[in-house]
């Protein structure tokens, strides 16, 4: 960021009436965008007619809060948006396939449709990622962040998440930006895919963009609580279990668990 924070604020507009437009715009996109994919027989119509005004309706608001000319803004039509927007379709397919395939608790899909947290902090995911690769600000992490509220799930729009991608009960996990996720990867509560460092510049301020999140490979499953940091890499069908902390890769096929007490008995004292 050029200048100082004042001059930047400066250069912003964001009264309580844009930000309301905002919020409810974004709920609508979710909430439509989710539907036309998933439910409509002519999904193309749905998003020209439905969609495509939400669309419009974002971009002007960017507009009015980035006075200066915004690259991202330049290169972005609402058509290059709702097509991209139709491209997740088979993904949240994959999605709600990889609940019930690991979920023994529901054989309904429309149940995780609409009652599932995971599955609903990965479509805003899906979506706001949409945004991110265009180089849109703000509404990416907007997008993210009403996921984040309204679940407990943190995934940052930047991360990369393949296919068949599956969030178990979901509260408390949390996905960096630079985190890569390959196909049919699940994880369970209070996982966390996250930096174990920053790098920074001369005058002590991160530097962006670094790569600094984990790569989980295909079929990786990793259990509730487990944290695990860094640019490392956890081989394909890896399982990390439970509470595990971990900070270097494992090859394909590892099992990682907590390490097991050892019992000892001792008399009189001896070995203390």
């Amino acid at each position: 960021m050029s200048g100082t924070l004042e001059t930047f604020l400066q250069q912003r507009t964001l009264e309580h009436e844009l930000l309301c437009s905002y919020h409810e715009t974004i709920q609508a996109l979710i909430r439509l965008s989710s539907s036309g994919l998933l439910f409509e027989r002519e999904p193309q119509a749905f998003f020209k007619v439905q969609i495509e005004p939400l669309l419009e309706k974002l971009l002007g608001c960017l507009r009015r809060t980035y006075t200066e000319n915004h690259a991202g803004l330049r290169r972005v039509s609402v058509q290059d948006l709702s097509q991209d927007l139709q491209k997740i379709a088979p993904l949240l397919r994959s999605d709600i396939e990889a609940a019930l395939k690991n979920d023994p608790a529901t054989e309904d899909p429309l149940e995780i449709l609409f009652c599932y947290p995971g599955f609903k902090a990965i479509t805003a995911y899906r979506i706001a990622h949409v945004f991110y690769l265009r180089s849109l600000p703000l509404i990416p992490r907007m997008i993210a962040e009403l996921a984040h509220e309204q679940t407990g799930i943190d995934i940052h729009p930047g991360a990369e998440i393949g296919s068949h991608f599956f969030i178990d009960h979901g509260t408390g996990v949390v996905i960096g930006e630079t985190a890569i996720i390959g196909q049919a990867v699940t994880l369970y509560q209070g996982v966390t895919l996250g930096a174990k460092s920053f790098a920074r510049d001369a005058e002590g301020t991160v530097i962006k963009g670094q790569p600094r999140h984990p790569i989980l490979e295909d079929r990786v499953t990793v259990y509730a609580g487990a944290t695990i940091l860094g640019r490392i890499t956890i081989g394909a069908a890896s399982m990390i279990g439970g509470n595990v902390w971990l900070t270097e890769s494992v090859p394909p096929k590892s099992r990682i668990t907590q390490q097991h007490y050892l019992a000892h008995f001792f008399r009189d004292g001896d070995g203390i």
